[in-house]
């Protein structure tokens, strides 16, 4: 069958559709996503703006008529923080429901780290053992560990990368004292959080999902062989870290021009930086591998299970 899945993200609305079946492994076909930056649309009150709402009720009705061009059978239709976390999220709920003629299903942040973390296991295979993962989105950082198919420990917190860009980084380029602010920041969201996760197991893989972590690696990372020929990219602190200043200094229009920074990327890619190696710092991490697979997958995957049974 064709499954649909359609992320309503902090940064953009996306939609992956993929042919599936009961016990076999995905394959994707269509790829379509429009860029919106929702957290540039949050009015004082934490609600989304009605510019923000017509923008998001918009790209979901191109979403839904991709899908039905695709003969999409079955739309998984999710949305995370931006939506999740809105003052007026009820409302949007609605909004979004109305074009979609269907629920939407909104993720907690543990849910969605949840599903991440199953799509990263699927793919790295039961031969990485223990791992530990980052996934920064628009809004928020999930990070989870465990050894079985689904994480031990699984924890969601408010540093993504739009979050943190329009409550830290205000200006283009940001200054020195906004970055140190956004460093200190993380590190005092994430201080509780690594001393939860420093109880499991030394993971044997440290790995990162997200576009923004894949754009960092382009940037920052080097590719390695991987166990099936295919080349995979790794992440290193320092270096991500001595990029960070350099970033700094490049007004957003101008990243674009860097290796591996889209243009949808280039507002928000300086406080990702930030907040990734500041989250690899709190876990004493030097390096990680990057997973092609997150949580759209991860969503799929979940459903073919259920077919299954």
């Amino acid at each position: 069958m064709r499954l649909g899945v359609l992320d309503i993200g902090s940064n953009t609305v996306h939609l992956l559709v993929a042919n599936a079946r009961a016990g076999g492994r995905p394959t994707a076909t269509t790829s379509h996503r429009s860029v919106l930056r929702l957290m540039r649309y949050l009015e004082p009150d934490g609600s989304i703006s009605a510019e923000g709402v017509r923008g998001l009720v918009d790209a979901v009705t191109q979403a839904c008529e991709t899908a039905r061009a695709e003969g999409v059978d079955e739309l998984l239709a999710t949305a995370t923080s931006a939506v999740r976390e809105a003052a007026n999220g009820d409302d949007v709920i609605a909004r979004i429901e109305e074009v979609l003629g269907q629920p939407l299903q909104v993720l907690g942040g543990e849910t969605e780290a949840r599903y991440t973390y199953l799509a990263v296991r699927r793919w790295f295979g039961w031969s990485a053992g223990q791992i530990l993962l980052f996934d920064i989105g628009g809004g928020s950082l999930e990070i989870a560990g465990g050894a079985d198919e689904l994480p031990e420990l699984a924890e969601s917190v408010p540093l993504g990368a739009g979050r943190s860009t329009v409550q830290f980084l205000p200006h283009d380029p940001p200054s020195e004292d906004e970055i140190d602010a956004l460093r200190r920041h993380a590190a005092s969201v994430l201080a509780p959080v690594a001393e939860r996760f420093a109880a499991l197991p030394r993971p044997d893989h440290v790995i990162g999902s997200s576009k923004a972590i894949r754009s960092l690696a382009k940037l920052a990372g080097y590719p390695v062989p991987g166990w099936s020929g295919i080349d995979r990219m790794v992440l290193p602190r320092k270096e991500l870290k001595d990029w960070i200043p350099r970033l700094a200094r490049i007004p957003a229009d101008a990243r674009e021009a860097l290796p591996g920074i889209t243009a949808d990327r280039t507002f928000q890619i300086v406080a990702a930086a930030v907040v990734v190696e500041r989250a690899m710092k709190a876990m004493d991490v030097d390096e990680l591998e990057v997973s092609p697979w997150a949580l759209r997958e991860g969503v799929l995957l979940r459903y073919i299970e259920s077919l299954a049974y």
